[in-house]
């Protein structure tokens, strides 16, 4: 339990916000329109389960319209409170903002356990659910397009979907309504890892640049480099599979709800997902050290922390004795805003969420236009690719044949060469160019301005900067 003098997720938020304003020269009527949430709309409605009728309390919370549809994700869990929920729309403005997605910032949560209902009562609490904010346009392809988020995934976005097309029969971009669903209902390739393949993304930039990885003193690459992950979930676990296999880095930790575990030597992340798969924690994992204080893990020394799950997990009461160099939030506000100023204090980078876990929403961007456009990514052009570099194959080996110089190419190159960009490529393209020109945008605050001292701090003021561009284009 974080102590009392602790502020909440919503307070942190805020301050965080005037440490950048304040060093920005905005009119205070508009300091006060981008800070504040436009709307909250609380719906409490009853569905008959289990021979009696059950009375459940949603939100939908809209915090910025200056670009439109607004953009965010509806999470189960019993946490969820109108505050949280506003403070987590307030950062998908900024987090749409500094990734460049056309969307204002908006959030929506159900306070429920899933795991109360068996999955026919989760349909029907759902549906039940979009009904409510679909009659009111709180779910509607031009004006709000939600998005999976805690405790929910692609089969509550599919329900949704077709509860928006059966409300709304004539609608042709009715699968436009909400992002993340299945693949066969309108989905996109790469949507359910994307959060986790934007944290890899994301290091991976921070890991070119030579004087970034000195301010953490860090150096070399992600091969090697020790790392705890604090939630497997979708997120924790697609980051830490994708720096493990793909990057080389070491798994030391995995914090989950029931405990930790811990290794030195590395832990095999796949096992760890299934055994949590199979048992619902990582207590009697074969491998490791199990350590019952699983909090206690973020503790040990490491070279990069990865907190994914829940907010507020790094505060006022553990922050002194975090020993990673560099922390990156791949859960919305894990760290609390006094336990930033003394992270900060002790010299450590933090890259902040509203950039780290902004894969989410960029690929959810491309399941938006995909359904627009009604067509999948690559569909015109993949073939077209193929002939062209077949093409090339063909010339570099009949010069070959002709020259008599016999040489060869490499084994695999010809496959690799030939085969044309399909939708995951395409989606994956997109989501590293993304993440790479978001960081270079507020890395350049970073140093540029004597008075930015980290990232976060450079990231709120790209992100409300481009903010207050748009409201000052309509007028405002």
């Amino acid at each position: 339990m974080q102590p009392v003098k602790e502020p909440g997720f919503r307070q942190s938020v805020d301050l965080m916000f005037n440490r950048a304003v304040a060093l920005m020269d905005l009119p205070p009527g508009l300091e006060e329109k981008i800070r504040v949430c436009n709307a909250t709309y609380t719906v409490r409605f009853g569905v008959r389960l289990r021979g009696q009728i059950q009375t459940f309390t949603g939100y939908r919370s809209v915090h910025s319209e200056h670009m439109e549809p607004v953009k965010g994700g509806i999470r189960y869990a019993l946490s969820v409170n109108q505050n949280e929920v506003e403070a987590l729309a307030a950062l998908m403005t900024y987090k749409c903002a500094l990734v460049e997605a056309p969307f204002g910032g908006s959030k929506g949560g159900l306070c429920i356990d899933p795991r109360d209902w068996d999955d026919h009562e989760l349909e029907q609490i759902t549906r039940r659910f979009a009904y409510e904010l679909i009659k009111r346009d709180m779910i509607n392809p031009a004006q709000n397009v939600p998005a999976p988020d805690m405790g929910t995934g692609e089969r509550e976005m599919a329900w949704i979907a077709d509860q928006y097309a059966r409300m709304n029969t004539t609608d042709i971009n009715s699968k436009a309504c909400v992002t993340g669903k299945p693949l066969n209902a309108g989905g996109i390739a790469g949507r359910v890892e994307a959060t986790g393949r934007g944290v890899q993304y994301a290091l991976q930039e921070f890991f070119r640049e030579p004087e970034d990885k000195k301010k953490a003193g860090l150096s070399g690459t992600l091969d090697g480099k020790r790392v705890i992950v604090q939630g497997l979930g979708n997120v924790g676990y697609h980051a830490a599979l994708f720096l493990s296999t793909e990057d080389g880095a070491r798994i030391t930790g995995i914090v989950e709800r029931d405990g930790a575990l811990f290794n030195p030597e590395g832990l095999d992340v796949e096992a760890v997902r299934e055994w949590i798969n199979r048992h619902g924690g990582v207590t009697g994992y074969p491998e490791g050290q199990f350590v019952t204080d699983g909090a206690s893990v973020m503790e040990e020394e490491c070279d990069i922390l990865i907190p994914a799950a829940l907010e507020g997990v790094l505060n006022l009461e553990n922050a002194e004795r975090i020993q990673a160099p560099l922390i990156i939030e791949a859960a919305n506000g894990p760290i609390t805003a006094g336990a930033d100023e003394i992270l900060r204090r002790k010299g450590c980078v933090i890259i902040p969420d509203l950039f780290a876990n902004a894969g989410g929403v960029t690929v959810s961007y491309f399941e938006w236009v995909k359904n627009l456009s009604h067509i999948r990514f690559g569909r015109m052009q993949r073939r077209q690719e193929e002939a062209r570099h077949q093409l090339i194959v063909d010339e570099l080996e009949r010069l070959s044949a002709d020259s008599g110089i016999g040489w060869q190419l490499s084994p695999g190159f010809k496959d690799k060469y030939l085969r044309g960009a399909g939708e995951l490529e395409l989606v994956r393209s997109g989501l590293d160019d993304t993440m790479r020109t978001a960081y270079q945008s507020m890395r350049a605050v970073w140093h540029a301005r004597g008075d930015v001292e980290d990232l976060r701090t450079a990231a709120y003021l790209v992100a409300i900067d481009r903010v207050a561009s748009s409201y000052r284009a309509k007028g405002l």
